[in-house]
């Protein structure tokens, strides 16, 4: 489910954009569900509490709080969510892209834009929740791509995620939850109680331990290693590699 909110002092510019998003839905078929405010505090206090939009239309000239801090804002919380600014002037254009803006629409709204609009951050929403996991780290929801996940530890109650880029990123959880999840996908092996790995990502494997491409060496219980060399190989021919 596509979670869209919208933020604009203008009354008449929220029903505008309901009305385009109610079409949208119509002449798509999609399901959406959208929520509008009148003022950027309140949906700031939403973020807060743990609300999460996948598209955020915001408008930038708003008294009080502007749209480019109200963005600055939100990206302390949420560093995923696509931000389409609204605006009467191209006055901050640049600027919005420095708070990650997915589009800067200039007013008036014109219906051909917005679907356009509409289609491609649908269609990257729509990929991104396919092929990616949402974490919640130190407050702030982070969104990482299942390709970039090397493997995953679990130490008491925290999920440590190890990225291919050597980055480590910390989240509260269940690794049994965590494996639910990743049930869907063949590259997806839990390996021991305490670890998950991703077979792409496995340099090399012995009777007592697999070795990723990061050179952690990952514990494999004893009578498990067929299982795993056999999942390993498999996997490696689902990519098309060459076992010589």
């Amino acid at each position: 489910m596509i979670r869209i909110a919208l933020c604009d002092d203008e009354v008449s510019t929220l029903n505008e954009m309901q009305d385009f998003l109610g079409r949208y839905c119509r002449e798509r078929n999609r399901e959406i569900v959208y929520t509008s405010f009148c003022s950027p505090l309140e949906l700031l206090n939403e973020i807060e509490r743990g609300v999460q939009f996948d598209i955020l239309f915001l408008d930038v000239l708003m008294p009080g709080h502007n749209g480019i801090e109200t963005a600055a804002d939100i990206r302390g919380y949420d560093s995923n969510i696509k931000i389409i600014f609204l605006t009467s002037s191209a006055e901050f254009a640049v600027q919005s892209y420095t708070v990650g803006a997915y589009f800067y629409q200039l007013k008036p709204l014109r219906w051909e834009i917005f679907s356009q609009v509409m289609d491609s951050a649908l269609e990257k929403c729509t990929h991104e929740q396919e092929n990616s996991l949402i974490l919640q780290c130190k407050g702030q929801f982070t969104r990482i791509e299942l390709r970039q996940l090397e493997f995953c530890e679990v130490i008491h109650r925290t999920l440590l995620f190890h990225l291919i880029s050597g980055k480590i990123l910390e989240s509260t959880g269940r690794l049994d939850e965590l494996s639910r999840k990743l049930s869907p996908y063949n590259n997806f092996l839990r390996i021991h109680r305490s670890y998950i790995v991703n077979l792409d990502y496995v340099q090399s494997i012995s009777y007592r331990a697999v070795t990723m491409t990061s050179l952690t060496k990952i514990p494999i219980p004893r009578g498990k290693y067929n299982e795993v060399k056999d999942l390993f190989l498999g996997n490696a021919f689902r990519n098309g590699e060459v076992k010589i």
